[in-house]
């Protein structure tokens, strides 16, 4: 059974800084691209960074520049670094991978990362 495992949320102050992780199993991670989307109460889910099977990231507008995205193929893991974090940034992240090889689609159960004084 495929499993995406996110680890890293928490609660942290506005312009503190967070490491979320995604461990991947039985999926092959290495033609994957994976992305972390996440979900604000009452707002759409949306779609912050990709990172491509041979590690070339995207990054939505709203996370430029303070949010960075990195795969590990050997450990089949993808992080999120987080910094300056903002109230705005408070939500639940979810992990998402998409398997060029079979044309599967898989989701984590997501981690919750609060941003507040």
């Amino acid at each position: 059974q495929v499993q995406l495992v996110e680890s890293g949320g928490g609660s942290v102050q506005p312009g503190g800084s967070l490491t979320l992780s995604c461990a991947a199993s039985r999926i092959n991670f290495g033609v994957s691209r994976m992305t972390w989307y996440r979900q604000a109460p009452e707002k759409q889910r949306e779609s912050i960074a990709h990172i491509s099977p041979y590690g070339a990231p995207t990054y939505a507008d709203s996370v430029k520049g303070r949010f960075t995205i990195s795969r590990d193929n050997a450990k089949s893991t993808v992080y999120l670094q987080m910094n300056n974090l903002q109230p705005d940034d408070t939500a639940v992240y979810y992990c998402h991978a998409s398997d060029f090889g079979i044309q599967q689609d898989y989701w984590g159960q997501g981690t919750q990362v609060t941003v507040s004084s």
